[in-house]
């Protein structure tokens, strides 16, 4: 049995692959670090909403409650173009450094359910990590039940984030609505 700590993105992301894990039988825990959600207001909805879900299905999550609008902005300030890769390098880091630490056999993300994140990036930086840390990336195409995650979320009530997490992602998407 793998024992996997799962990065999780937001509560309606982790629904699906953590119906597969448990599926599969893995013994696996959860972590919660999102310093690209912002602004302040989504990034508490996002996190109240995981914290619903986990009593609800019985969920183990860590949470590294991190609000980091001034580090995630300094980083990416000039670079937008590639700020899904140092998003998706910072949060998969902090997750691999913590299942090294915690004697996980492997870490994932929840990232890789969403058919709007960058996929083969997502598995690059993950396989790059595995080298750096010593420890398995475990990866699955979750893409498939997104809109079953997406669905059963609805039916939890939960909150339903309306972009992907940065400022700039937020700008992008209701910037299209007005111009």
């Amino acid at each position: 049995m793998l024992n996997v700590l799962m990065h999780i993105c937001c509560a309606n992301c982790s629904i699906y692959p953590i119906m597969i894990l448990r599926e599969n039988h893995f013994n696996f825990k959860c972590l919660w670090f999102n310093p690209n959600i912002h602004p302040f207001s989504e990034y508490r909805e996002r996190l109240s909403s995981l914290q619903f879900l986990q009593k609800l299905w019985d969920i183990k999550v860590d949470y590294i409650d991190y609000y980091g609008l001034i580090d995630f902005t300094r980083a990416v300030s000039g670079s937008e173009d590639t700020r899904c890769e140092y998003c998706y390098q910072c949060r998969l880091e902090e997750t691999a450094k913590n299942a090294k630490n915690q004697s996980f056999d492997a870490f994932s993300t929840s990232l890789l359910v969403s058919p709007y994140q960058k996929f083969d990036k997502i598995i690059e930086i993950g396989k790059d990590l595995e080298k750096k840390y010593n420890i398995k990336f475990y990866w699955e195409d979750f893409r498939k039940g997104f809109y079953k995650g997406k669905k059963i979320s609805k039916e939890l009530g939960l909150y339903q984030q309306k972009y992907c997490g940065c400022i700039y992602s937020e700008m992008d998407r209701f910037r299209k609505k007005v111009i």
